[in-house]
């Protein structure tokens, strides 16, 4: 594993059942398939997460998340499509799609369509949504650099994706869905 992994390498680990790294928005993440149980619970050892507390998925666009849409009533539809894509997560009643692995304790999933670049060609590639999580160990800086992700995780990663990091200063906000709250700004 380089620092120069390609997006066909990147997706190629990702169809393996391999964590990847890659630039966000606003600082490196992790990445897996989020229907592979045993690459999610990798990322989690590989993150020190707490499994109970859920992980969020990304994805290109609205139509990539259509499986855990289904049911949603049409006015909360409404409110995601317009607010994507862009830095907006939000918490969507879990339909019955969503693993417990990428839930957690939660009745909800966390769901957010990107306006990086490289996260969207990313999820295009793979040809659909990615569980994206920050490219840290629990309660530690996110990674800002490729060179920091390779520090912290060494060779445990299966591909790190050459890319730069978006403007954003901050994490993505995260709302409810149902009720409009922000739980985090």
């Amino acid at each position: 594993m380089t620092v120069t992994d390609t997006l066909e390498t990147a997706v190629a680990a990702l169809r393996a059942g391999g964590v990847i790294a890659y630039p966000t928005e606003g600082v490196w993440g992790l990445g897996c398939d989020p229907d592979n149980d045993a690459a999610v619970e990798c990322l989690l050892r590989l993150k020190r997460r707490d499994p109970a507390k859920g992980l969020i998925m990304v994805a290109a666009t609205i139509e990539q998340f259509a499986p855990w849409l289904e049911g949603l009533a049409p006015e909360l539809h409404a409110r995601l499509a317009a607010s994507w894509p862009g830095p907006n997560t939000w918490l969507v009643p879990d339909n019955g799609r969503t693993s417990s692995r990428v839930r957690g304790e939660h009745d909800c999933v966390a769901l957010r369509v990107s306006d990086h670049p490289g996260v969207v060609a990313l999820c295009q590639a793979f040809g659909g949504p990615l569980v994206s999580t920050s490219a840290n160990q629990a309660n530690e800086p996110a990674a800002m650099s490729a060179e920091e992700v390779q520090a912290i995780f060494g060779t445990a990663l299966n591909a790190i994706v050459t890319g730069e990091l978006g403007g954003l200063k901050r994490p993505s906000t995260i709302r409810d869905l149902a009720s409009g709250q922000v739980l985090r700004a």
